[in-house]
């Protein structure tokens, strides 16, 4: 009744870590082990040489070690890279000679079937898909059944009993999901005295080699090939692939940027409008034009005088300096500036002076865009001026964005006093 207990327990233990297989691929959780899905379930077959000598040394007796075959099968469970559980099967025959005869002993192993932990010692890997080499060790423990004749003599048959199984071995990955199996298992016996006498030294061997095929996705990698070390080398190229792309973008804008800033800012007709405010480009040379860009309907003639500037002239201009506001960031200029700018329209077309319009800026935000914005407020400026009746071509607007302060950057107040559009009469 025990033994019919103890046989029902192993079986039921080994059919509840088999049963997931036929279920669904259990996928490794997204980031426990970097971004990827890995494959943890696995089967594998193998076949060997059983002996009754070890590695482990003392007596020997006579093997027929090419005579003596082994075969099985696994199912496995890898929880974490280096730590996998392993359902094992294992039959086959021992022959030997008698230890005090020339009688040759057969130790029949009807079944066994074992749970053991598989620890894998290293993982030399290039990268995570295919591991160049695992060596590994495993131990656990076991139940069999086994029958032993001496000659012609049956000396007991189906005896069954526990065994301690370990062993080593190498795993060579030869893709995604296969691998071969190369390993020596040493398996001691601890059933009665009978069967144990029946072995020499109470344990023997298995020298095996097979092969191991992963479950689920084909296109996911084995847990058990896992590199930490490559998959953050992978990780590391593809954040430096999305940087490059980034500054490479980046780069792109700047470059469209400064061209459409080049191209707006730029008299292709030289009639003394920027192209961005000139509403008739491409009118001819010498062409009298208005703030717009367009010719006026009566052309005026320029007649060079001699100018003399008053201090009420330069009082006009600096009040206008003075009330000049406009929107924030922008080059619209605010209402309440009208008054003044239409003081130095009415100057200039009584004096018939010429004016300069320099733009500044402080260094706040970029250097381009503070160029653009001082440039576009100076001709915003020059715009209103020739709405109101002055020569456009006696109206000269220019831009220095933030590279001639009057005042330091540092403070509030001096970036507010570097914020300006100067006036030049002349």
């Amino acid at each position: 009744m025990n033994i019919k207990f103890t046989k029902s327990t192993l079986l039921l233990g080994l059919l509840s870590l088999a049963s997931p297989i036929f279920a669904q691929e259990t996928p490794t959780p997204s980031g426990r082990f970097g971004k990827q899905s890995l494959r943890t379930w696995s089967v594998g077959a193998h076949g060997g040489i059983l002996s009754q000598n070890t590695f482990l040394g003392g007596s020997s007796v006579k093997a027929d070690e090419f005579k003596s075959i082994g075969y099985g099968a696994f199912i496995k469970k890898q929880i974490l890279p280096a730590l996998g559980l392993q359902a094992d099967f294992l039959r086959g025959e021992i022959k030997t000679l008698n230890s005090t005869s020339t009688i040759e002993q057969r130790n029949k192993i009807d079944w066994s079937g074992s749970l053991t932990a598989v620890l894998n010692i290293a993982n030399f890997s290039l990268n995570t898909e295919n591991a160049v080499l695992i060596p590994y060790v495993k131990a656990g423990a076991g139940y069999m059944s086994s029958a032993s004749q001496v000659g012609t003599i049956q000396s007991f048959t189906d005896r069954e009993g526990w065994f301690i199984p370990t062993g080593v071995g190498f795993k060579f990955g030869v893709s995604k999901g296969i691998n071969i199996d190369l390993g020596y298992d040493i398996n001691f016996i601890k059933s009665s005295p009978t069967v144990k006498n029946a072995y020499n030294e109470s344990r023997f061997s298995y020298a095996h080699a097979g092969l191991e095929f992963s479950l689920g996705n084909k296109e996911n990698s084995q847990l058990q090939n896992y590199s930490a070390v490559a998959d953050l080398r992978k990780q590391s190229a593809e954040e430096s692939a999305e940087l490059r792309s980034a500054l490479s973008t980046a780069e792109q804008n700047a470059a469209r940027d400064r061209a459409q800033y080049a191209k707006d800012l730029a008299d292709d007709d030289n009639d003394g409008v920027a192209n961005k405010f000139d509403k008739c480009p491409g009118t001819p040379s010498g062409t009298v034009v208005d703030g717009s860009g367009c010719p006026l309907a009566t052309p005026t003639t320029i007649i060079k005088e001699t100018t003399v500037i008053t201090d009420a002239d330069r009082k006009v201009v600096k009040d206008a300096i003075s009330n000049l506001e406009f929107d924030l960031g922008k080059s619209t200029i605010r209402s309440k500036s009208y008054a003044s700018l239409n003081r130095v329209a009415g100057l200039l077309i009584e004096k018939n002076f010429s004016l300069k319009l320099a733009g500044h800026t402080d260094n706040t935000g970029g250097r381009e865009l503070n160029l653009r914005l001082s440039k576009e407020r100076a001709e915003s400026v020059k715009a209103y001026l020739v709405s109101q009746g002055a020569n456009a071509s006696r109206i000269e607007a220019t831009g220095y964005g933030p590279d001639q302060p009057i005042s330091t950057n540092k403070t509030a107040a001096g970036r507010q006093e570097n914020r300006r559009v100067e006036f030049t009469l002349y």
